[in-house]
């Protein structure tokens, strides 16, 4: 981990704005430390003097107080600027990941990707609040303490410039060796989480094979795991403060007992000998806070690195990025697909034209790719060949400028029905919202609440919310291709019937519709027939 990474000051705006903030804090931190230690070497010697010493009393509180200020300043802006660094990473990260599409998204850890934007980003107020202003302390404070020092006592001064370099050196071994634990640490609590995400999502076909108590018993070992690493990173930290507060301690000790033998030889003066005691620490204080700040810092460092990771792979930040350009067909295109040579891995090639106003039916054995096939459209899965929509490649359009698509499985969230359906619609048509759940054949009330991943449904319930939702981004703009994966596989007959009418109807109307079914039933509706999966 470096101690910070430039990419934070190139991805936040906010995190620059606050090393600004922290140097001047700092500056004024330093400023006032070496008035504080100057105001009461003068108020002890006045007083052991017998000169009135009330002047440099209230000086000596004055500095405290105001010292006391601007730690309590750092750590408000520290706050502020890990929320706000926060939020930009995490914007960024959903841009990124935006950027890149679905098909990288597949090849991804997403949970852990959640945990990242979720988590580690959270962890980011230790790394703000205590790292970085403790960081900056020891650029400004360390060397300007130490030369003031030189200016008084410069045999003083010496030690301290021989034995600060130890610390850092110190602080580096022990941080190698605590980088790989560290790393476990973080990538074990992902673990965790993707196989507690994804117990949950199965636990319903792990409950029917019994088989629910042993993932139960798989996510307690990765718990177990996670907590030994933790206590790993723990006993690491502790070394780390102890090798720090020992080397400081020593050095220290070494200063004041040159002082004191001086003092008593009567080489040094009392001024000058308590003026560098008291500097003395401040010196070694930052270095020191550093060491001990850099494993509570250390998680959320972990954090950014992955979304450095991302936002590299995407090119940069939004602002930088190339932006994605506009489908022609948003601004009067005719709403035509022509799909050649298609392929998907080793599945056979494919080759259509899916017109306004007509149904594409894309049919053939189960895993003959035909899911794929609407995968690799939407930007999901890498394909050769060639597919342009109003002759512009699919390559270089966002899969939401053009197409309208429900896939096999219905990918609810927790909300109410209307907000299911008008996902992604920043001013959604309650009438609308209406009009696509009956278009589905979804009997149901808009304002149902649905628990995490839709549950309160059926299967069959599901799938209707799933394809009323591709009907009511279709209806908000009907020059987009209406492509729907197996949307009856769940349906009885009776209600597939009446959704193959609903369909035939849109497509009457001028709809581009591809449907992809395995039942025989959708013959009857489709104006031509894509057979995948045979060599042609």
């Amino acid at each position: 981990m470096k101690p910070l990474d430039p990419r934070l000051l190139k991805y936040a705006s906010a995190a620059r704005g606050f090393v600004v903030a922290s140097a001047l804090i700092g500056v004024a931190q330093t400023a006032v430390t070496i008035a504080f230690a100057w105001m009461l070497t003068d108020a002890v010697t006045g007083a052991l003097a017998g000169r009135p010493v009330d002047g440099a009393t209230l000086w000596v509180v004055a500095l405290a107080l105001m010292r006391g200020v601007l730690i309590a300043a750092s750590d408000s802006a520290g706050m502020r600027a890990a929320a706000a660094t926060g939020a930009q990473l995490r914007q960024a990260l959903i841009a990124a990941v935006g950027r890149l599409g679905p098909g990288w998204l597949a090849r991804r850890n997403q949970t852990a990707l959640a945990v990242t934007a979720g988590h580690g980003l959270d962890a980011l107020d230790a790394y703000f609040a205590r790292y970085i202003p403790q960081l900056v302390l020891t650029v400004i404070a360390t060397p300007v303490i130490v030369a003031a020092m030189w200016w008084q006592d410069w045999p003083s001064a010496l030690t301290a410039v021989i034995t600060l370099p130890l610390i850092p050196v110190f602080l580096v071994l022990i941080g190698i060796a605590t980088r790989t634990v560290q790393k476990r640490q973080w990538d074990t609590l992902q673990q965790l989480a993707a196989r507690f995400a994804d117990t949950v999502q199965g636990l319903s076909t792990l409950r029917l094979f019994g088989r629910d108590r042993r993932a139960a018993d798989r996510i307690g070992q990765t718990a177990d795991a996670y907590r030994r690493e933790t206590m790993k990173v723990l006993r690491f930290s502790f070394l780390s403060g102890f090798a720090m507060e020992l080397l400081a301690s020593i050095a220290v000790a070494l200063i004041a007992v040159a002082v004191g033998f001086r003092l008593l030889s009567g080489d040094l003066s009392l001024e000058v000998g308590l003026f560098v005691l008291l500097l003395a620490p401040e010196a070694f204080l930052p270095i020191r806070q550093v060491g001990v700040q850099f494993h509570a810092a250390a998680e959320g460092a972990a954090a950014t690195e992955d979304v450095f990771a991302v936002l590299d792979e995407a090119g940069g930040v939004p602002d930088a990025a190339p932006q994605t350009p506009q489908t022609p067909a948003l601004h009067g295109g005719s709403g035509c697909l022509r799909v050649e040579e298609l392929q998907v891995r080793d599945l056979p090639p494919v080759s259509f034209t899916a017109e306004p106003g007509t149904i594409t039916l894309i049919e053939g054995p189960s895993g003959a790719g035909k899911s794929s096939l609407l995968a690799a459209l939407r930007g999901a899965a890498d394909f050769t060949g060639a597919a342009a929509f109003d002759g512009v490649d699919v390559h270089v359009l966002g899969p939401a400028d053009w197409l309208a698509w429900a896939d096999q499985r219905p990918q609810l969230s927790r909300g109410t029905i209307a907000q299911n359906v008008a996902l992604g619609d920043a001013e959604p048509d309650a009438d609308g919202i209406r009009s696509a759940l009956a278009a589905a054949c979804a009997d149901l009330d808009p304002a149902t609440d649905l628990g995490v991943q839709g549950s309160g449904l059926s299967g069959g319930q599901a799938q209707r919310v799933a394809v009323a939702r591709a009907l009511y981004r279709h209806a908000r703009d009907p020059r987009r291709v209406l492509a729907l994966d197996e949307p009856s596989s769940a349906l009885d007959a009776g209600t597939e019937e009446r959704l193959w009418a609903s369909l035939r109807a849109r497509a009457d109307a001028g709809a581009t519709v591809l449907l992809v079914s395995h039942r025989r039933s959708a013959r009857a509706i489709a104006d031509r027939i894509v057979s995948v999966g045979v060599e042609a």
